[in-house]
């Protein structure tokens, strides 16, 4: 079955929020999104939807602003699949097309939180390269960068995410 990923539409929130439900153990990601949604860090055109032929949304992956010291960059979450539909290339058809939209919109930098060993096939190192932290203590391996095209050495500093991340 064929898959293409797009922009997700007003159309597509119940579906995307069915996908987070199931993808995760409780409505946290799925109500994190929802309420990106009403948040100035929402960025619609970063919101990617997986869909499949019928175009029944498989997948999704977010970018939404955040604040990095005195500048800004985008932050990767949640990313979910379809229980069904994971382990079969989804994932990281959505993160790719949402990385491609985000360097083709001119953004500089992404950060996400995650296993090194998923998010380094995409290009994240340690965000610490790029003297960049994250709000919040863990293994440094696990808070990740990735710079675009677009990058020109910051922006550089403590990550502050939006407030809808507080809840998770």
């Amino acid at each position: 079955m064929a898959l293409r990923t797009r922009v997700e539409t007003p159309a597509d929130v119940p579906a995307t929020r069915r996908v987070h439900m199931a993808a995760f153990p409780g409505p946290d990601e799925a109500d994190l999104v929802d309420a990106l949604r009403g948040d100035p860090a929402w960025l619609p055109e970063l919101s990617v939807v997986a869909v499949n032929g019928a175009g029944l949304v498989l997948g999704h992956a977010l970018l939404t602003r955040l604040r990095i010291g005195d500048g800004q960059g985008l932050a990767l979450a949640p990313v979910a699949v379809a229980p069904e539909w994971q382990r079969k290339g989804v994932g990281e058809l959505v993160v790719r097309a949402a990385l491609a939209a985000a360097a083709e919109a001119g953004e500089r930098l992404v950060v996400v939180l995650g296993d090194p060993d998923y998010y380094g096939r995409f290009g994240f190192v340690a965000a610490g390269e790029y003297d960049i932290t994250g709000p919040f203590e863990v293994p440094e391996a696990y808070f990740q960068a990735l710079v675009l095209p677009a990058y020109d050495g910051g922006p550089r500093g403590r990550c502050d995410y939006p407030a809808p991340f507080e809840t998770v």
